[in-house]
């Protein structure tokens, strides 16, 4: 009964690494500016197949995990204080398979809903002034300089009863600071910001008369691109990014082995279809992984933009 006990309180502080796969995607050319009232729907597929690692944590061993995530965005530029800025909305949906072996015996568990919806708000502090179609056409990007705001509400499939969520039953904020420089067809863009979590008051309680709580510390997140223009709209990128921090607590109790020291690589292309639409491919993969998970994903994105106000 100790060892199980022991046991539990390990998986209830490991267990949120799981929602987290999504949080690190590799985001080119995010501060790079549109002309106001530019408008655009996306639909992405995103496939992760890989391990978790729990760098003894948890007497689990051999954990693999197949995610399938489908996201609708909608994203809209303005003014905002005479600087270009605008605000990306997207809801994600999940279809998830973790299998491994919990001391020994082999468990498996499938998941399915929606993911925590993510809304981000961007502005332009240097470089980039609020500009209409007319005047962008002129305009040659150097050196820009924003700021961002993304938020993660709690909007997800969440059961207090199991240990595996899509939802975090929490807010999470991650403040950022980009830049993004041109040399003729070559981009440039790098990214520093950290993630925030608010405290999970439900956290895994199985037991409605046990009411647990679930903390995470601040997560430093960089990241870096270089991409270049074949012509315009098409154009390729090499990504990488690197985070650390996010040691979890439950009622407390801190598990230092739950530190998260990552990173992931890979490659982006992004490929005009007519005036109005186009194509973005993208493929990435741990490149180191402390805790968490080590996946390799692929992503398939249809975008149709258009310019205009709203009727």
């Amino acid at each position: 009964m100790r060892f199980f006990s022991g046991f539990l309180l390990t998986a209830l502080i490991t267990g949120c690494s799981l929602a987290s796969l999504w949080a690190q995607d590799l985001a080119p050319r995010a501060y790079v500016i549109t002309a106001v009232h530019s408008n655009a729907v996306t639909l992405t597929y995103s496939f992760y197949d890989g391990n978790i690692l729990f760098d003894g944590a948890a007497p689990i061993t051999n954990s693999t995990a197949t995610v399938n995530v489908p996201v609708f965005s909608l994203y809209h530029s303005l003014r905002f204080f005479g600087r270009s800025a605008n605000i990306t909305g997207s809801l994600p949906y999940g279809v998830g398979n973790y299998q491994g072996k919990v001391v020994g015996t082999n468990m498996a568990i499938r998941r399915s809903g929606l993911l925590d919806a993510t809304f981000r708000f961007a502005v332009n502090l240097h470089g980039g002034p609020a500009m209409e179609p007319r005047e962008i056409v002129k305009w040659q990007q150097k050196l820009l300089v924003g700021a961002s705001l993304k938020v993660v509400a709690p909007t997800g499939q969440y059961d207090p009863a199991k240990l595996i969520n899509f939802g975090a039953n929490r807010w999470a904020f991650k403040p950022e600071v980009g830049l993004s420089r041109r040399w003729g067809h070559w981009v440039v863009d790098t990214y520093g910001g950290a993630w925030l979590y608010t405290t999970n008051h439900d956290y895994y309680s199985p037991r409605q008369k046990i009411v647990n709580i679930q903390t995470q510390g601040p997560i430093g997140s960089f990241e870096g691109h270089l991409s270049y223009d074949v012509r315009p709209r098409l154009w390729a990128s090499l990504d990488g990014n690197f985070w650390v921090g996010g040691r979890t607590s439950v009622n407390g109790v801190e598990n230092l082995n739950t530190l998260q020291r990552n990173s992931r690589i890979g490659v982006t292309v992004s490929v005009p279809v007519s005036k109005h639409q186009s194509l973005k491919c993208s493929y990435s993969r741990g490149d180191y992984t402390h805790f968490g998970g080590d996946y390799h994903n692929v992503s398939l994105a249809w975008q149709y933009s258009w310019l205009g106000r709203p009727n």
